[in-house]
């Protein structure tokens, strides 16, 4: 659970409105550090996909929709639903009209985008046994918490499925990290949820898992392995944004 705080604590510090504005030290190496950070998440994503074994709880609900529409994309459900973030945002603040909505918005159609075009770049790669699905699942940790820490550094970037938990956590006084725990349970509750109506299975469609040991691996090992890469990944990238 402590490991579940630390990683959750990294949201919060990304997702401060003040911090995005008052960072001014060399804007284009932040928005090229962030936006790496974005490619190795989606790069994470596709290959969390990939092994079979589950995905991270904000990408369960677009996997299983994908499962059910496939003429719909991973990413474009993935943009979809940060645009229910948004508006749920909207409800939370009862704001409207903000600028913050339009940097979430263009970072969601391009975290969508970049997760199909990762995917794409893996479809024709073949994952059968069970140690290279789990070695999917960890590289999926590794380029996950080195991506995050890079998103952080370079504080660009703003992705609503994350944004909204630091909404609701200031609207409802509860803690970040908590209410970061509550959404992913719920993420992969209510996929769940769907796929038992429409597979008759809450784990995914046949031989397409979308909720399993991987989900928990990625929920719970990710915060572990960003206190081993965050030295390393501070080391090569922050010295870049004085240079």
């Amino acid at each position: 659970m402590a490991q579940v705080c630390k990683f959750t604590h990294y949201y919060a510090s990304l997702y401060s409105f003040d911090a995005f504005f008052m960072a001014k030290n060399n804007i284009a190496a932040r928005w090229t550090i962030a936006t790496l950070g974005l490619v190795l998440v989606a790069f994470g994503v596709a290959l969390s996909l990939k092994s079979n074994l589950g995905t991270a709880p904000v990408s369960c609900p677009p996997a299983v929709l994908n499962l059910q529409w496939g003429a719909i994309s991973f990413g474009t459900f993935t943009w979809m639903m940060h645009l229910i973030f948004i508006a749920l945002q909207m409800v939370m603040r009862r704001k409207v009209l903000d600028v913050h909505y339009l940097l979430q918005l263009a970072a969601a159609f391009v975290f969508g985008y970049l997760c199909d075009a990762c995917i794409w770049l893996l479809k024709d790669v073949e994952v059968t046994s069970y140690l290279m699905k789990m070695v999917f699942c960890l590289l999926t940790v590794l380029f996950t918490a080195i991506g995050i820490r890079m998103e952080v550094i370079g504080n660009a970037w703003m992705l609503a499925g994350e944004k909204v938990v630091v909404v609701f956590s200031e609207v409802t006084g509860i803690k970040f990290s908590n209410a970061k725990i509550g959404e992913d349970v719920l993420l992969v509750l209510v996929s769940a949820i769907f796929a038992w109506v429409c597979f008759g299975s809450p784990w995914g469609h046949g031989e397409h898992i979308v909720i399993r040991e991987g989900t928990l691996i990625l929920a719970v090992f990710t915060g572990l392995c960003m206190k081993l890469t965050d030295p390393l990944v501070d080391k090569v990238f922050k010295p870049l944004l004085h240079a």
